[in-house]
């Protein structure tokens, strides 16, 4: 019995491991500095639908990308999220282009873009207010590096 209580412990950790998702450094130029946060990158389907959803906690400085290697109309919800979150909308430039601080946790109320987006940040709620962060600002990661 302890052999197959060991068996799926270890084929869980293999299930848990293998839905990773990839990580990256990006930086926002903002006027009161440079703030930096390690991200999960969403940059499938799969893992856009799951984002955040019922995470605990979520380090200062980290965050997610949702990457839609296009622009698009998108339309975020907080259902099964416990974190609250700020959502930031941003252009295949690179540029800010709307923030939705403070989205409540559980909500099944749409949040839009208020264009077409390429990509959208969710970090801690209030961060973005706390750090300065606003439409306009500059966002610098790999997937932004071409139109720079």
């Amino acid at each position: 019995m302890r052999a197959v209580l060991l068996s799926l412990a270890f084929a869980a950790g293999l299930a848990t491991a293998a839905c990773a998702l990839p990580t990256t450094t990006l930086s926002i130029d903002t006027a009161s500095g440079h703030p930096s946060f390690k991200v999960e990158m969403a940059n499938d389907p799969a893992s856009q639908e799951r984002g955040l959803m019922y995470r605990k906690a979520m380090a200062a400085d980290a965050g997610m990308l949702f990457d839609f290697h296009k622009e698009q109309m998108v339309t975020f919800w907080m259902k099964n999220t416990i974190l609250p979150l700020d959502l930031i909308f941003i252009r295949a430039d690179g540029t800010i282009s709307s923030i939705a601080g403070n989205a409540v946790p559980y909500s099944e109320a749409p949040i839009p873009s208020s264009e077409p987006i390429r990509a959208v940040l969710e970090i801690n709620a209030g961060r973005a207010k706390a750090l300065g962060i606003e439409p306009g600002d500059r966002v610098k990661a790999a997937i932004f590096a071409a139109r720079h």
